[in-house]
């Protein structure tokens, strides 16, 4: 849903601290959807909109998060078993 991170004049890139307390706060939410609004005030200090939007093409492209009209959600699921068997399939 966000556009992908083009080679373009970034003014400020985000630092990995902030980059972790992001996925820290998006993997620890309470609810399956957040908004952009809603992640901004849960966040323990204040990130700029830009940066914000940096880090969520990031983790989108890394397949940790999903952002769609109603919000983003985590969905990176790092179980052994579930990505052997994401592997091997299984046919009908």
């Amino acid at each position: 849903m966000l556009k992908t991170i083009q080679k373009q004049k970034i003014e400020h890139w985000p630092t990995l601290n902030t980059l972790i307390m992001v996925e820290k706060t998006l993997k620890n939410m309470d609810s399956s959807v957040m908004t952009i609004a809603e992640l901004k005030r849960k966040l323990p200090r204040q990130v700029n909109h830009n940066t914000l939007i940096l880090i969520l093409q990031y983790l989108e492209q890394s397949n940790k998060i999903l952002v769609t009209l109603k919000g983003i959600t985590w969905i990176f699921n790092p179980n052994p078993n579930l990505r052997k068997a994401l592997n091997k399939g299984m046919e009908i």
